[in-house]
């Protein structure tokens, strides 16, 4: 006796759909910059060792409005959802620190150059309050923390990346795409370079300045972060990192090919 075992040709095309469908909607990887690291929606969150007091970043849904703002920067500019941040000012002469946070993933840049980095920025929602407490500069800003590899400093194998925006005028309601790379400024924690905190640089001087002609400087997280310095209360959303933007959703960081 012979079992003949088997579908239909229709059946076989319609499960081939199925798992084509399938395939497409399950959480995948993306590379992160160019070189084949992969990007995963569960290694974003909170990075404790650089968290202080008790801030808040975390994915929430809006915000949408404020009252009677009624065209696209009423709402999120990817999809429903961003990152909701809060830190307070709570410094006294006892505790004279303000709350900081950062919310980033310290698994999937780690080891893609510094100097491979084209297109950094996001966008963010500020309020009329953020201002009040610490003026049109009082803005989350974008790290990296970094190897940098300068050729003078052979023993430093750590610094924080650090860009800050611009003033922004636009408040209750959703920026623009704000630009790192050709607006705001960046400087190195660790003074490695001429860039630092005290000497402001645009985005090719901190990376010329880390191009020595030494070792590659090399990434080891990237983030989005607030603090220690005023009270802020907001949200950003789509994070770009090169060819990449990252949407944070309530249910988690979705990659969107820029």
């Amino acid at each position: 006796m012979k079992a003949r075992f088997g579908v239909s040709r229709g059946k076989a095309l319609a499960v081939t759909a199925l798992a084509a469908i399938l395939a497409s909607t399950v959480p995948g990887s993306v590379p992160a910059l160019a070189d084949g690291n992969r990007v995963r929606s569960e290694h974003w969150g909170v990075i404790t060792r650089n968290t202080i007091g008790s801030p808040v970043a975390a994915l929430r849904n809006g915000p949408y409005g404020s009252f009677g703002v009624l065209d696209s920067s009423g709402r999120p500019p990817y999809g429903r959802g961003s990152l909701g941040i809060e830190v307070a000012d709570n410094s006294t002469s006892l505790t004279p620190h303000s709350e900081k946070v950062d919310f980033g993933n310290e698994v999937d840049f780690f080891g893609d150059p510094v100097l491979g980095l084209n297109k950094v920025g996001f966008h963010v929602f500020q309020t009329g309050e953020n201002v009040d407490y610490g003026g049109p500069a009082n803005l989350p800003n974008i790290k990296f923390e970094i190897n940098p590899n300068v050729s003078a400093h052979p023993g430093d194998t750590y610094s924080t990346l650090v860009w800050v925006p611009d003033a922004l005028t636009v408040t209750n309601r959703w920026s623009g795409y704000i630009n790192a790379t050709t607006s705001g400024y960046w400087y190195l924690t660790g003074g490695e370079t001429a860039c630092n905190d005290a000497a402001h640089c645009t985005f090719a001087q901190v990376k010329s300045s880390l191009d020595d002609g030494g070792a590659v400087p090399v990434i080891y997280s990237a983030a989005v972060g607030k603090g220690r310095d005023h009270l802020w209360t907001g949200a950003v959303d789509g994070l770009r990192i090169n060819q990449y933007v990252y949407d944070f959703e309530a249910d988690g960081v979705k990659v969107r090919r820029a």
